[in-house]
């Protein structure tokens, strides 16, 4: 009897190892063929310049890197899983781009959808997320909505900033110049007649107001606007120190071109978005010197200067200075929150997309609030490279110049 105990224990225990040995490879055949990722972004329209600069390099980049690296880790199989791609064109269209996202999420079934570019067209599809309850990483939105909606959106995630904290972060920024004596009392200002223009607007009212600035100009242009000379030649005519338009990509060339063209040329010009785009650079060269946007980048930094590298050998040209960092940040915040999870469950991704804190290239990232509020607000283009000038007290910030210098040809 004691032998054949002792047999039978030893059976157990070799059916145990058997059994132990045999189960990733169990895991892996239960595992997803692939981590399907939709998207739909403006290939065509008015939109399609920010997207091509923004959005569309940054998703292929991603997905390259991982699948080359042979997929998403998802531990719970023991493998990993490549990343298949489902896209559309939502042709610069909010009613489009809320259509494409409801099919991704019900016909098509992804498992993951990448938000489009712009602050409006993130804040339409924003309401087709929560109802499926898919993780929304809005990376190229400005808006001061963003705590309201983050309390109402339990699946949303802000990651650009308020239009409250760009217009603080400018108007102090100005304040400090005009008490240095560098600039005066008066600040000119247009917009785009769409989301972000209007939200920048509002609040740089409100900013320019606590300051003591007197805002002496302060219009709207329609989106698609052809000619910028009739508003650009009343701006002129208020001889304001400070310009300031918040512009689309297509409309920041042209404010650009025109008020080169005119002689409009204030101590301080804020443009964009689009002045922070490699296009912008390209195009105007020496002329773009001392022009200031929204952004900025840390060219210090090892992890930005590898980004730019990777980024320009795989799109064939270089990020932009506003939201590309903040773009490519956002996926690995969810590349790493799906291989924490270790499978493809949505729920348990949102939720660790809340609490935890990932690695990027911009450094350590932990959302507040479903919030993230390591940005740079302003940016200047000095001696042909966008650095990030405002938050001043922020590492690798550069001082501003101001006067701008004269336009040159």
């Amino acid at each position: 009897m004691k032998t054949a105990s002792k047999r039978f224990w030893l059976q157990q225990v070799a059916a145990a190892a058997a059994l132990a040995t045999m189960a990733p490879l169990a895991l892996a055949q239960e595992a997803p063929k692939s981590v399907r990722i939709g998207w739909a972004i403006a290939k065509t329209g008015h939109n399609a310049g920010g997207t091509a600069a923004t959005v569309a390099p940054n998703y292929q980049l991603w997905v390259k890197e991982i699948n080359a690296a042979g997929g998403i880790l998802l531990k719970a199989y023991g493998k990993r899983v490549p990343i298949e791609v489902v896209e559309y064109d939502d042709r610069s269209s909010t009613e489009e781009a809320v259509r494409a996202t409801e099919r991704l999420m019900t016909q098509d079934k992804v498992d993951f959808v990448l938000p489009p570019w712009s602050t409006g067209s993130n804040l339409a599809v924003g309401p087709t997320y929560e109802k499926h309850k898919y993780p929304l990483l809005a990376a190229t939105a400005v808006t001061d909505k963003a705590p309201e909606l983050a309390k109402r959106w339990k699946h949303a995630f802000f990651f650009l900033g308020t239009g409250a904290g760009y217009a603080e972060s400018l108007v102090s920024f100005l304040e400090s110049a005009k008490k240095d004596g560098k600039i005066g009392n008066k600040i000119a200002m247009i917009n785009i007649a769409d989301g972000f223009g209007v939200e920048l607007a509002n609040a740089t009212r409100k900013a320019a107001k606590a300051h003591g600035f007197e805002l002496v100009y302060d219009k709207s242009y329609p989106v698609g606007t052809q000619d910028m000379t009739p508003l650009l030649t009343e701006v002129k005519s208020k001889n304001a120190d400070v310009f300031i338009a918040y512009s689309y990509p297509p409309d920041t060339m042209l404010i650009t071109e025109q008020s080169r063209v005119n002689g409009l040329n204030p101590k301080v010009m804020f443009t964009g978005v689009g002045t922070q785009f490699p296009m912008y650079k390209a195009r105007f060269g020496a002329a773009a010197e001392g022009i200031m946007a929204p952004g900025g980048v840390d060219f210090d930094a090892p992890a930005i200067k590898d980004y730019f590298k990777r980024h320009k050998e795989s799109a064939g040209y270089e990020p932009d200075r506003f939201a590309s960092t903040i773009q490519y940040t956002s996926l690995q915040v969810l590349q790493q929150a799906i291989e924490r999870v270790g499978r493809i469950d949505r729920a348990a991704v949102t939720q660790e997309i809340k609490t935890g804190t990932f690695d990027t290239i911009i450094g350590p990232v932990k959302l507040e609030n479903q919030m993230l509020t390591k940005l740079w607000y302003v940016g200047q283009w000095q001696n042909g490279e966008f650095y990030g000038i405002a938050p001043a007290n922020r590492a690798g910030a550069k001082p501003a110049v101001i006067p701008k210098p004269a336009w040159k040809n």
